[in-house]
């Protein structure tokens, strides 16, 4: 749901992978990271929805591409060096299903303490709101958590009856 914390250790703190979107860094939970490949190649699929047009090939299986950029409303940018595919095993519809997040650039396994995530602001976000689990200070950084569920239940559906193959 928006505005909730991510899931915190005994200790406080939740182990995240920080990333970069032109500029901007995210962090996903670490227990939903499988992989992080280079660039690999992509295959588009005709008729997709632009959030997710495109498949991989990972270790033999064929999995959803998605762009959180199109999410954030920032635009698609061309593949650099620096660029990676997270490979995330996420539920969908109470099915684990393996998707391949594009990233700009990825940083580092971290921690990020409870007590310094809050919610997203009502007001002045140039995001929804409820695509944003929480936002955290880290020194002078802003990491933004993004709210999985809620991004791909609006952004990855074409219809409201989806199953989790309709992702693409």
């Amino acid at each position: 749901m928006a505005g909730e914390p991510p899931r915190a250790d005994a200790a406080g703190g939740m182990e995240v992978l920080t990333f970069d979107l032109q500029g901007e860094t995210l962090a996903l939970e670490a227990v939903l990271v499988r992989e992080i490949l280079d660039r690999s190649p992509v295959t588009p699929v005709p008729g997709a929805s632009p959030f997710v047009n495109a498949v991989i090939n990972f270790r033999g299986r064929v999995i959803p591409l998605a762009d959180l950029r199109l999410a954030f409303d920032l635009a698609e940018v061309e593949s650099t060096l620096d660029s990676r595919i997270i490979v995330i095993e996420f539920e969908l519809e109470g099915e684990a299903t393996l998707i391949g997040l594009r990233t700009d650039k990825v940083y580092e396994v971290t921690t990020i303490e409870h007590a310094s995530t809050e919610a997203a602001p009502r007001i002045g976000m140039r995001w929804r709101q409820d695509f944003i689990q929480c936002l955290a200070k880290r020194k002078d950084d802003l990491i933004i958590v993004p709210n999985l569920k809620q991004i791909f239940a609006a952004r990855g559906r074409s219809g409201a009856a989806a199953s989790p193959l309709s992702l693409v």
